[in-house]
């Protein structure tokens, strides 16, 4: 049963890893086992502080759900080893309704393909090359293997000889006279119950006797076959069957192809589509880091729906997913931020609230269908919920957000003032991590009036931290601005005691300019009762941009 991912938006906050855990929690006390929480970001100390609390391993890294090679290659691979005949190549192919077949060494490693149309080349010689359909290549073993034979005798038997195939059904003078033309060592002779050809064939000495029919031969001729060493088979076919297995008795490395494409099974399908169906080979050998054959994939698999699934918590925007998720099945949406440009090819669950926090949702559902809610993920709900509402003061706070957290409250024991209070002390972003990092640990990107944008928070207890870091801080911004070619990069430093932010807006001149709070530095802005991100700076950002006298375009 393949996993359905329960992923919250890049760069992850407390409460997108939160509802990820809760969601995938609910999802599976509901009918859905597969249900795995994920994250396509880093936690931060205010993440692992919540995880320790309620002893809750963090949802599992998924960097990129795009489709891979190993979501659509055969993984049941059947192949031969180097020293197999073609029969047992192409029984194989033939049995299963394929046309290639890898050749693995012991070590699992593709040496080659053996493919129908290359073999075909070799048992139909082209004309002017007749000869060559009177070509055996094997060993005895391999030969007696091939037409189910039984080896009475066999003189070096897994030597393997470059033969020329004789079938002796003319008279025993004719028989003779063409024994003179070929060296006998080179001969293996093809008869049925003419006993005088069975002892020409053994007094000349011949590589090889091969008597058809499941025919028993005289102790005379066997006992001349030893002496003579004459390797003798009796074979249960009738002696053209017989002739045609002789040929496929050839060891697949003289009929195999030895240039072929592989591919690794981490190898994005988008990237190899082109490649593969456009280029001659049939089939391609999937290889893991070690180079070891672990699936085949040919150019109808990329035919085959892709079963990776995902249900999107903290957002809704394809431009703060993880990546790939456009090009995958996607479940359900549960989400309270604003309604984004995204598009699914069916219809699907999307519940939008207009609350605090997504854990206040997905902790609603636990309670609205009596699904019971074990303590730890009552405890990890809490936590979502109190980080995104600042315990109930952001203006993002809803009267069912206070609701809910009573009866979160009660379900994990906890209290959410004191919680919160340890949550915001468990560790400041700008301390523990580089400017680079600490800007983009909270960060969303978003796309309006025809440019693209990117806003963070930052949540700390004062200002003091922020202040001793500011021009490294300022910097950080402008560079992943530069990097990512937005129009603007904003960071909300908020003090959640005295509720007030800072405003740092890196990028064009003229937005800069049409912000129109007081601007206490270059570039930073002081925004008293601001705390909330999605809704109080970036309805006023969008607002911002409408007012544009012309459309803007990306800073230099």
């Amino acid at each position: 049963m393949k996993e359905v991912l329960v992923i919250g938006h890049r760069n992850p906050d407390p409460d997108a890893i939160c509802s990820a855990i809760g969601y995938a929690e609910f999802k599976r006390r509901t009918g859905m086992p597969e249900a795995v929480a994920a994250r396509c970001g880093d936690t931060n100390e205010r993440i692992d502080f919540i995880l320790r609390t309620f002893g809750v391993p963090a949802p599992r890294f998924v960097a990129d759900v795009s489709p891979r090679v190993q979501d659509v290659m055969e993984s049941n691979v059947l192949s031969v080893g180097p020293d197999a005949t073609a029969t047992e190549a192409l029984t194989l192919m033939d049995n299963a309704n394929i046309r290639v077949l890898p050749i693995l060494d012991a070590e699992r490693r593709c040496r080659a393909l053996v493919s129908v149309f290359k073999a075909s080349k070799f048992f139909f010689p082209a004309v002017g090359r007749a000869f060559d359909s009177r070509r055996v290549i094997a060993s005895v073993r391999s030969l007696a293997r091939t037409v189910r034979g039984r080896l009475i005798c066999g003189f070096d038997p897994d030597r393997e000889d470059d033969l020329i195939l004789m079938i002796g059904a003319m008279r025993s003078s004719s028989f003779a006279e063409r024994l003179q033309n070929y060296p006998p060592e080179r001969l293996l002779v093809v008869v049925g119950d003419r006993v005088d050809v069975q002892e020409l064939a053994v007094r000349a000495r011949v590589r090889a006797l091969v008597v058809t029919g499941g025919l028993a031969v005289s102790e005379e001729v066997a006992e001349e076959a030893r002496r003579n060493e004459v390797s003798l088979i009796i074979s249960p076919y009738d002696s053209a069957t017989t002739s045609m297995l002789c040929r496929a008795a050839v060891p697949v490395r003289h009929v195999q192809d030895e240039h072929f494409l592989s591919f690794h099974q981490e190898e994005q399908i988008r990237r190899v589509r082109d490649v593969a169906t456009n280029s001659a080979f049939p089939a391609f050998p999937v290889v893991d880091d070690e180079g070891r054959v672990v699936g085949i994939l040919t150019k109808s698999d990329f035919l085959k729906p892709v079963e990776k699934r995902l249900i999107l918590v903290d957002h809704n925007e394809l431009s703060q997913a993880v990546t790939g998720a456009d090009e995958v099945e996607i479940l359900e949406i549960i989400d309270h931020h604003r309604i984004g440009a995204l598009r699914t090819q069916q219809p699907i669950l999307f519940r939008n609230e207009p609350v605090g926090s997504t854990s206040t949702i997905v902790a609603d559902c636990f309670f609205r269908y009596g699904v019971d809610l074990p303590a730890p993920i009552a405890g990890i709900l809490l936590s979502g919920l109190v980080a995104d509402t600042l315990n109930l003061t952001s203006p993002t706070t809803t009267r069912r957000d206070a609701e809910v957290l009573a009866r979160l409250e009660a379900a994990a024991g906890v209290n959410a003032k004191e919680f919160t209070d340890q949550l915001f002390a468990s560790g400041s972003i700008l301390v523990s991590r580089p400017p680079a990092q600490a800007i983009t640990a909270d960060c969303k990107e978003y796309a309006e009036a025809g440019v693209r944008y990117s806003v963070a928070q930052i949540e700390e207890l004062g200002f003091e931290n922020f202040r001793d870091r500011k021009a490294d801080v300022q910097q950080a911004l402008e560079a992943y601005r530069r990097e990512r070619g937005y129009y603007f990069s904003a960071l909300l430093v908020t003090d959640v005691v005295e509720q007030v932010s800072l405003l740092l807006v890196s990028g064009a001149e003229e937005f800069r300019e049409s912000i129109d709070y007081p601007e206490v530095e270059p570039g930073i802005y002081r925004m008293v009762g601001i705390v909330s991100r999605k809704k109080q700076l970036l309805p006023y950002l969008t607002h911002q941009l409408a007012k544009m006298p012309t459309p803007p375009t990306a800073a230099a």
